[in-house]
């Protein structure tokens, strides 16, 4: 596969419009985590409550992906990217003027989650435009907004600490107006739409077995990578005692590595099969989570986390490679359900991380839970492969219909 052909296919501006809609909404969706250490001092919550705070939008978004997608399939991407924009201002102008108090905080976060619901709505947008030998690198480049959570954690932090918290949420409005402008004269919806399902037919997705191994996957890959980000700032403050903004900078780091390697992960993926790279990216990550798990030195668990995030990134990108194409008329229901296991494993980590510190008074045993349940999900892959369950686009598969 040759990057100038995929160029000269699909539609660029949609692709880029669906990036930025996306980069903008996953930079809102995680703003409580790069605000965490603060409300957290504002508000003097447990180690518990804290998880609970970080994981609730993530929950939020969870829930809202299914109808989003579904919604997204049958009116169009386009107007459901702009309604779910202009209706992530309502949390947003909460959290600027009346949050102050733990109810106020776990309610807008609920809210919060109308943007991370975004994913159902950018990825098909895009997807649709690009053929099947360019799925995975066109889902990478649209999926590759969730480096918005760079711009959480660089920006978030230092506004809060010069201003405050609730700033932070009345900023965050000028780059979604930006972001709903733009889509709204760039974005545009594929003619070629596959017609809507009945819900009937979308129950017959639903009921297979693949579309619940690929939600478990992805509730490790992406639940991963989500939940790490929400919380990482909240375990680099108590854990080894740097400042907010120095935390806000570690989880800059890490998250940069794990955003932007997705379309690296969905490239991959297209050239060698998804669930090849898969199995090894799931083996990489536990195994990095296990030697964090024994508290090293900062510096140490810092790299450690760095190279979990480019795991996690990648496999991000890999798995929805295999996707459109194991699902080529129901991208926008698959994307939805998948991306709301993401979710929700995206709020269990900061919720099991939390548990587990204030019941142990240490972090390490929810770092090694979530590393075994990835080699489980690592050995179930192998199993797959093995039992050749699941069709995989491959180059093989490419030189053999030549």
């Amino acid at each position: 596969m040759r990057l100038k052909g995929f160029f000269k296919t699909g539609h660029t501006p949609t692709l880029f419009a669906s990036f930025f809609y996306f980069d903008i909404s996953f930079m809102i969706w995680v703003i409580l985590g790069a605000t965490g250490t603060f409300i957290v001092e504002d508000l003097q919550l447990s180690a518990a409550q804290k998880g609970m705070m970080v994981g609730i939008p993530v929950l939020g978004g969870a829930l809202l992906r299914i109808p989003m997608g579904l919604l997204a399939d049958r009116f169009g991407g386009k107007r459901m990217g702009l309604i779910g924009m202009f209706l992530t201002m309502i949390p947003l102008l909460w959290g600027w003027l009346f949050a102050d108090s733990l109810t106020h905080i776990y309610a807008l976060g609920f809210l919060l989650g109308v943007a991370g619901a975004s994913f159902a709505v950018a990825l098909p947008l895009a997807s649709r435009w690009y053929p099947k030998e360019h799925q995975g690198l066109a889902m990478g480049i649209a999926g590759a907004g969730n480096s918005g959570t760079v711009l959480a954690m660089l920006f978030g932090p230092r506004i809060a600490e010069v201003y405050s918290w609730q700033v932070v949420f009345a900023l965050a409005l000028i780059p979604l107006v930006i972001a709903f402008i733009l889509f709204s004269i760039l974005a545009k919806d594929c003619p070629n739409n596959s017609k809507p399902l009945n819900l009937s037919q979308y129950m017959k997705v639903i009921k297979h077995k693949d579309t619940w191994l690929f939600s478990f996957f992805y509730s490790l890959s992406f639940g991963g990578f989500v939940g790490l980000t929400s919380y990482l700032t909240l375990f680099f403050f108590d854990q080894y005692g740097v400042s907010k903004v120095t935390a806000g900078d570690f989880v800059t780091l890490v998250v940069f590595a794990g955003s932007f390697v997705r379309p690296v992960g969905g490239y991959l993926a297209d050239k060698y099969g998804g669930m090849n790279l898969l199995i090894i990216l799931f083996a990489g990550a536990a195994l990095s989570m296990i030697v964090v798990g024994t508290m090293p030195p900062v510096y140490v668990s810092l790299s450690l986390l760095f190279m979990t995030l480019v795991f996690l990134g990648s496999a991000n990108g890999a798995l929805f490679q295999v996707i459109p194409v194991r699902f080529p008329k129901e991208v926008g229901l698959l994307t939805g359900f998948v991306g709301a296991a993401g979710g929700l494993g995206g709020f269990f980590l900061p919720n099991i991380l939390g548990t587990f510190k204030q019941i142990t008074n240490s972090y390490s045993y929810g770092f090694w839970w979530v590393a075994v349940t990835i080699i489980i999900a690592a050995l179930i892959m192998l199993k797959m492969k093995k039992e050749n369950k699941i069709l995989l686009h491959s180059n093989v598969e490419k030189v053999e219909s030549v």
